[in-house]
């Protein structure tokens, strides 16, 4: 018989109605998991929820408003009675260059991608100490540098480490750990229709290159969703602060791609369009 991971835990996933989230959240509930579902599409919301029953309560909220933390933690508590984990996957995705942002630009997206999560982190902390719990980021490889034309976003990303990586060293011997992912190129439904309207072929997925995708695929949010058990359950503990590039090829100092043993190099033919989406 298999053992169930997450066995009795109360999981928080924000941006769970669609996505990386929402693998996430039924990966969570098959462990043994019951699981806060939190967007702001309410069809989404229903339909996952439907999907997973009794294990399974909705909360609608913005995070652009600052408030809408201890309004989640507080529907958790409501819905299961604690909190052992909380994932901050909710995201905000939007194209910004140094020309093209602004201050409102800027201000929206550090709002929902770092603010959001860290007031979320502060609402739930007194549970998640109770229950020795954890944190589980869900970031992008674009923290590291990040794309052209995605500025804002990607500071916001490198912020979001930066509170992992704090968070971990200030309140380790509180027990609460706090782990990280800097996720790549995942194919979600919004990650498929989002390059179509930017000019990709509907088959799109099927020309993606060596370069970008070494497997043979893109990856999927399940597997994001896999990844995620080991840091939500007891198998990780005691590690915290740690972050961990999920993509399928090694971020520094990478060489191009060889097609084959002794093959060409690989062009980037492809538009290197590799930032994550995630909804929140």
């Amino acid at each position: 018989m298999t053992t169930m991971r997450l066995q009795g835990k109360v999981i928080i996933v924000t941006g769970s109605t669609s996505g990386i989230g929402r693998a996430i959240a039924v990966r969570a509930v098959a462990e043994g998991a019951r699981v806060l579902i939190h967007g702001i599409d309410r069809k989404g919301g229903e339909e996952v929820v439907a999907q997973l029953g009794a294990s399974a309560a909705l909360h609608l909220d913005d995070l652009v408003d600052p408030a809408s933390g201890a309004r989640i933690a507080a529907a958790a508590l409501h819905a299961f009675g604690k909190i052992d984990a909380v994932v901050n996957n909710a995201a905000l995705v939007a194209r910004s260059t140094l020309a093209s942002t602004s201050a409102a630009t800027f201000d929206r997206m550090m709002a929902i991608n770092v603010r959001a999560p860290m007031l979320l982190i502060q609402a739930a902390f007194p549970e998640l100490k109770r229950q020795r719990g954890c944190v589980l980021n869900i970031g992008s490889i674009n923290a590291l540098s990040g794309e052209a034309t995605l500025l804002d976003y990607s500071m916001s990303k490198g912020a979001l480490q930066t509170l992992t990586r704090n968070l971990a060293n200030a309140h380790g011997a509180d027990g609460v750990r706090f782990n990280h992912f800097n996720v790549g190129w995942v194919l979600t439904e919004r990650e498929y229709h989002m390059q179509i309207a930017e000019g990709l072929p509907s088959d799109w997925p099927d020309q993606v290159p060596p370069t970008f995708a070494p497997s043979g695929r893109l990856m999927q949010p399940e597997d994001i969703a896999a990844a995620a058990v080991y840091w939500l359950g007891e198998e990780s503990r005691p590690v915290s602060g740690a972050v961990v590039d999920v993509e399928q090829y090694s971020l520094y100092g990478r060489n191009p791609v060889k097609s084959q043993p002794g093959g060409a190099d690989v062009k980037p033919d492809f538009p290197p369009w590799t930032g994550t989406e995630k909804t929140r």
